[in-house]
């Protein structure tokens, strides 16, 4: 089970950082994925941290901004948000998989909705100009 926490609303240029408590899972051999999804638009894939942290990755839009990282003793993953814009706006959710190495298959949609084995329910961000 997953558990995403920590959306609110901010103005352009502010932080938030998101959490994504997983069980079930052991230590850092599931990947997390960070997806979005704004109203009327498709869901896309955001962030991704593989199994075993062997790599990491990000969206296009979010290079620069945004970054993944995960606690195994606790069981979470990260995604930090940073220079927040209006176009950040969106449902955040979490999901995980066991054994993913290759992060990149969160930019193809909608095969990795269907990858992601475990979802988590979202959280509102909200980034207002």
């Amino acid at each position: 089970q997953l558990q995403a926490s920590g959306g609110g609303s901010v103005q352009t240029g502010g932080s938030l950082r998101l959490s994504c408590a997983a069980s079930g899972y052991t230590s850092n051999g599931y990947a997390v994925g960070w997806f979005r999804q704004a109203p009327g638009k498709e869901r896309e894939g955001v962030s991704c941290i593989s199994s075993s942290d062997v790599n990491t990755y990000y969206v296009e839009s979010v290079k620069g901004r945004f970054t993944i990282s995960r606690d195994s003793a606790k069981n979470a993953v990260y995604l930090q948000m940073n220079r927040l814009k209006p176009e950040d706006t969106a449902v955040y959710s979490c999901a995980a998989v066991s054994g993913l190495l290759d992060c990149t298959i969160i930019d193809h949609q909608p095969i990795s909705t269907q990858i992601f084995q475990s979802w988590g329910q979202g959280t509102q961000v909200t980034v207002s100009s």
